[in-house]
């Protein structure tokens, strides 16, 4: 498969946007959300883990691993806050017609986990997606296995804000070669619509919070007069925010391994975003392990353990790797949308000689 560096490496992943943007939006007037969907393959084991204060979720408790259900059909990452969580409902029709589903006698009912960002004051309180939303964006997800999502001001990342700077969607992937000879190849992808009450640039530096990342990302620290500029960015108010995300791996986890994963995914959120995880956010991770890739039992896994706590330690890792690169693209990739500036347009000097929004492989 193409290495793509997106949550679509994971074979069988897919991902779809659908969403309304008025080109001529200005800050709490004019269409500006929508709706992300991250369809799993038949057969796919979930799990979710929430760390903020103020979460707006929906199906979260079936993803218990004490609880009866086994699969998931589809993640829904939407805007409109609690009234976003009505996209689910179209994409649970959309699922009832392809026949996906837990089968009961009549039909099938579909499980589809959702949660939201609050970003109504971004296009307004009366903009909101609905289950047409989230129908529209499940059947755009139904594309070519392995194609690379779109990044920025796109479904949910529309109205996204992270900080004083635009927020938008992102996404990255990191391959692990596991086994005493590296015989097992393993995928982990991130996708994220990035909405924080907290900053992901420092505003001392204009920079990352992170120095790896801003190797990675191939940034320089801009010169004083941008720093001048940053520096004069009216914050916005600090409630309701939440950043909310996926992570996959093709690595077959039970599913208390694959909420071992989400809940070690989230350090990638408190790498780059300071304050993390606050009373006001909803921070929220969704884990999804399609089982492609049996990795037999890691050889340095202590004897009293489970057999894949190894491999829940490396894919965890990888997870938060992938989604704190994920955080970053998104903001980077994002577009100015109702007034909200950018990153690059504000800071264009971090660059370089790459034009700004340029994100590297990530």
């Amino acid at each position: 498969m193409t290495d793509t560096g997106s949550i679509t490496d994971v074979a069988g992943i897919r991902v779809g946007h659908h969403h309304r943007l008025d080109p001529d939006a200005t800050l709490g007037s004019g269409w500006a959300s929508g709706v992300t969907v991250v369809l799993a393959p038949p057969g796919t084991v979930g799990a979710v883990d929430s760390r903020g204060g103020a979460p707006g979720s929906r199906e979260t408790d079936l993803l218990d691993p004490a609880n009866s259900v086994r699969w998931v059909d589809a993640v829904v990452l939407a805007g409109g806050s609690a009234y976003g969580l009505a996209s689910a409902d179209g994409v649970m029709t959309w699922l009832e017609e392809q026949g996906r589903g837990v089968a009961l006698d009549g039909g099938v009912v579909p499980i589809v986990p959702a949660a939201v960002i609050f970003d109504l004051p971004v296009g307004g309180w009366d903009r909101r997606p609905t289950a047409e939303f989230g129908y529209a964006a499940a059947a755009a997800a139904a594309g070519p296995d392995g194609a690379r999502p779109a990044t920025g001001c796109v479904g949910a990342g529309v109205g996204a804000r992270a900080g004083v700077f635009k927020g938008g969607v992102g996404t990255a992937s990191i391959t692990l070669e596991l086994g005493e000879h590296g015989e097992h190849s393993v995928t982990v992808g991130a996708l994220v619509v990035v909405n924080p009450s907290g900053e992901v640039i420092d505003a001392t530096t204009g920079l990352p919070w992170s120095a790896y990342l801003v190797e990675e990302f191939g940034l320089t620290a801009p010169p004083s007069e941008e720093l001048a500029v940053l520096a004069g960015l009216e914050p916005k108010s600090r409630s309701l925010n939440t950043t909310i995300a996926v992570v996959a791996t093709d690595a077959a986890l039970s599913p208390a391994g694959c909420r071992r994963m989400a809940i070690a995914a989230q350090d990638g959120l408190s790498r780059t975003i300071r304050p993390s995880h606050t009373p006001v956010d909803g921070d929220t991770v969704f884990a999804l392990a399609t089982g492609a890739v049996e990795v037999p039992e890691l050889a340095d896994t202590p004897a009293a353990m489970s057999p894949e706590t190894g491999l829940v330690a490396e894919v965890g890792a990888a997870a938060a790797d992938c989604l704190a690169r994920a955080v970053l693209a998104g903001v980077l990739a994002a577009d100015p949308v109702a007034g909200i500036p950018t990153y690059g347009g504000t800071l264009p000097g971090a660059f370089g000689s790459k034009p700004a929004g340029s994100t590297g492989r990530a």
